[in-house]
């Protein structure tokens, strides 16, 4: 063979070994999107000691970590963690400015968005709020998708509601999103961390459990390896 070939040759197999190299060492950048269930700070208020999803018995154990493991393990590299608590958003959905008071999630520039929140929005009774939701909804997932460049997962409310529910659908749906429903983990008290210790603040204690946080993940895992992305 041509020395000056081989050589040409050899130089394109070295480079095409590096790069698959490289990309096989890249980790995805995962940013979670909540409420306590996501993460929630230490509390003296509720008794809260805790920096992780409420109530989870530790850290490793709330459905953010356990699904962050789960993924690692599937493509044998960890990913960038951001976990943002919008408890502000669901309260104040109608008026709140995500393009301004989520900038930091957003310039983390995140492969894969899981949207978990619902549980603290007020009762939809009027047409009016179901309309402000929805358009919120697809406004956040809008701007968190980055013109098609993140996967999108939107999870339902723990604590179920149809109407909640089937606005965090619709919005999902309508941005090209993935819908995981988890309406009947909160008709399981098992679920619920009361029935696996016990709380001194009641609001922490209706909370998911570590049972409850691993339903959560395996939802979510089921739907991110259905969905290949």
């Amino acid at each position: 063979m041509n020395f000056r070939l081989f050589s040409l040759l050899l130089t394109i197999l070295l480079a095409s070994t590096s790069l698959l190299h490289a990309q096989a060492g890249k980790g995805e950048r995962l940013l979670f999107i909540g409420n306590s269930i996501t993460r929630h700070g230490p509390s003296t208020k509720v008794s809260w000691t805790g920096n992780w999803g409420m109530a989870a018995s530790a850290e490793a154990k709330d459905y953010v970590h356990l699904v962050v493991e789960a993924i690692a393990k599937q493509r044998g590299v960890k990913p960038e963690l951001l976990v943002a608590n919008v408890a502000e958003l669901e309260r104040n959905y109608a008026t709140f400015d995500a393009a301004a008071k989520l900038t930091n999630e957003v310039a983390f520039k995140a492969d894969t968005v899981i949207l978990a929140i619902g549980e603290n929005v007020p009762a939809l009774k009027t047409p009016e709020a179901k309309t402000q939701f929805k358009e919120a909804m697809v406004k956040l997932l809008t701007l968190l998708k980055r013109d098609g460049q993140a996967t999108l997962y939107v999870r339902s409310c723990f604590f179920a509601d149809a109407t909640k529910d089937t606005i965090l659908k619709e919005a999902c749906e309508a941005t090209g999103g993935v819908f995981v429903d988890i309406s009947m983990l909160g008709k399981d008290e098992a679920n619920y961390a009361r029935s696996e210790r016990k709380f001194e603040h009641e609001g922490v204690a209706r909370h998911p459990g570590d049972k409850g946080m691993r339903a959560i993940a395996d939802a979510i895992v089921t739907a991110v390896e259905k969905a290949g992305k």
